[in-house]
């Protein structure tokens, strides 16, 4: 894979060096997926599933982000993390490798605790929106004179608000292939409440320690 996406790159000219710093672990998940939403039979049994993981079926809180409800599903969010890997995942390595290995169970976790209502869940898109809020954050410490990230930041609050006031049904623009579906508005919190936590986490320990 390393040597396919050199090659790419390459043919970019001047925009491969960016291509090539991405971590490889944003078109791995993407491609992990798009296997999953080319086999539909594969879902049942790695979707998040309340039943199932009370069960013990623990993978589901990790694969269950890599199911789609339909192909407009798997796109804005599949592609969404690919924009996210080529845009912001060169500077923030480390924070996206540890979303990818804590955040899946932290939001499943906390669909499962707090939104006993939610028998099935699937996407990236909490992931993303998780990633893309730490990210801001992390940008905006750095320049806070900076009218980028707030608004990148205002704009999460404005959809989780949104899906609130409609009451997290239906799927706004994406159209879901399983009428049931509905809106996941305490996953888009949960990722919220990780981000935050995990720039807080690393505020506190970028701080010199004081005798």
């Amino acid at each position: 894979m390393d040597t396919a996406r050199s090659r790419f790159a390459a043919a970019l000219g001047p925009y491969g060096h960016h291509l090539r710093q991405v971590p490889v672990i944003f078109p791995v998940l993407g491609l992990a997926a798009l296997v999953i939403q080319l086999n539909p039979s594969w879902r049942d049994g790695l979707i998040y599933e309340r039943g199932a993981v009370a069960a013990g079926e623990w993978w589901r809180l990790w694969t269950g982000h890599l199911v789609h409800f339909g192909w407009p599903h798997f796109l804005a969010d599949t592609g969404l993390l690919l924009l996210l890997g080529w845009a912001f995942g060169a500077k923030h390595p480390w924070a996206s490798r540890l979303g990818f290995l804590l955040m899946p169970p932290f939001i499943a976790a906390a669909i499962y605790w707090f939104d006993p209502a939610m028998g099935r869940y699937g996407g990236l898109s909490a992931i993303d929106l998780g990633l893309l809020l730490l990210f801001a954050v992390q940008n905006w410490e750095r320049r806070w004179t900076d009218w980028f990230w707030p608004a990148v930041v205002a704009i999460y609050v404005g959809e989780v608000i949104l899906e609130v006031a409609h009451g997290g049904q239906g799927g706004g623009m994406i159209g879901f292939d399983d009428p049931t579906i509905r809106v996941a508005t305490s996953a888009h919190l949960a990722a919220a409440g990780y981000a935050l936590g995990a720039w807080m986490i690393g505020r506190v320990s970028r701080k010199p320690s004081s005798l």
